[in-house]
């Protein structure tokens, strides 16, 4: 391996490295979103329940609060290897296949997905935006345009991320060994 090549695997590595942190510093940070979910969604029960009493603002933001979480969270399992994997082979392949199929099925699959799904949802989101589109609903929330807009905002997260898993595949493929994952070996170390 030449010194150049060596130094874009170093600084693709360091890339790898500093995507993976903020990714799980914001998941972390999201996370706290599931807090909120249950007190909120624990208030709604509350009050019409407890005292005859709801209100369609504070169910939406239950449902405002369920999307944000999900889909905002969405990188940081993908980042944790903690999505669904239908595939029962993948758990038995080597470091190196499986550097094979994350490497084919980012730039195959996830990539093209993704940015279909930013240039499909493009109108929806401008649309929304133009009109400031608020709840239908009597009382409801009238933020419904930021809401739409958190698709893009989770799109970007996931494209970063596959781009963060084709790098570690590529680096696994040219160096013949897996790429640090630092949030394995902050679990090995006891860190987290």
């Amino acid at each position: 391996m030449n010194a150049s090549s060596s130094s874009f695997n170093q600084s693709l590595s360091r890339l790898v490295h500093y995507q993976d942190k903020a990714q799980q510093s914001f998941g972390h940070f999201i996370a706290w979103g599931l807090l909120s979910l249950v007190v909120i969604a624990a208030s709604v029960v509350i009050l019409r329940y407890g005292f005859d009493s709801g209100s369609i603002a504070l169910q939406e933001v239950v449902l405002y609060n369920h999307a944000i979480v999900f889909m905002l969270g969405m990188a940081y399992t993908l980042q944790q290897d903690k999505h669904v994997r239908v595939d029962v082979f993948y758990n038995n392949f080597s470091p190196r296949r499986k550097a094979w199929v994350d490497l084919l099925g980012g730039l195959l699959f996830a990539l093209p997905t993704l940015t279909f799904i930013l240039w499909s949802s493009a109108h929806y989101i401008l649309v929304s935006w133009r009109i400031k589109e608020a709840s239908a609903e009597a009382g409801g929330l009238p933020y419904v345009y930021l809401l739409k807009t958190v698709i893009w905002i989770m799109a970007i997260l996931l494209i970063f991320q596959v781009l963060s898993m084709i790098a570690k595949a590529y680096l696994t493929l040219v160096q013949g060994e897996p790429a640090e994952d630092d949030s394995t070996q902050d679990h090995i170390e006891g860190k987290v």
